[in-house]
């Protein structure tokens, strides 16, 4: 399941990493040449490679999600306590 293979690449992800993953993603769209060798270069230390196959991986995850077969992460909106 996607959301298993995304969790365990994430914990190969640092906090800063997926802040500035998150970023570049917004600076270098589909259409930027280069734009996974661009990513990386943002993030740092990960290669070209590694950041399009996290990125496949959340698009998938998100996927199914919207498609209900998966729960959203509770720090992500998923779950919603009436007592808070």
């Amino acid at each position: 399941m996607a959301s298993q293979s995304l969790s365990s690449s994430r914990a190969q992800w640092t906090a800063k990493q997926n802040k500035l993953f998150e970023q570049a993603l917004a600076v270098y769209d589909r259409d930027t040449p280069d734009r996974w060798h661009n990513i990386a270069r943002a993030v740092g230390g990960k290669s070209a490679d590694e950041v399009k196959r996290y990125y496949e991986l959340l698009v998938k995850d998100v996927e199914h999600i919207e498609a209900g077969k998966a729960e959203a992460p509770e720090d992500l909106g998923g779950k919603h306590h009436e007592n808070d």
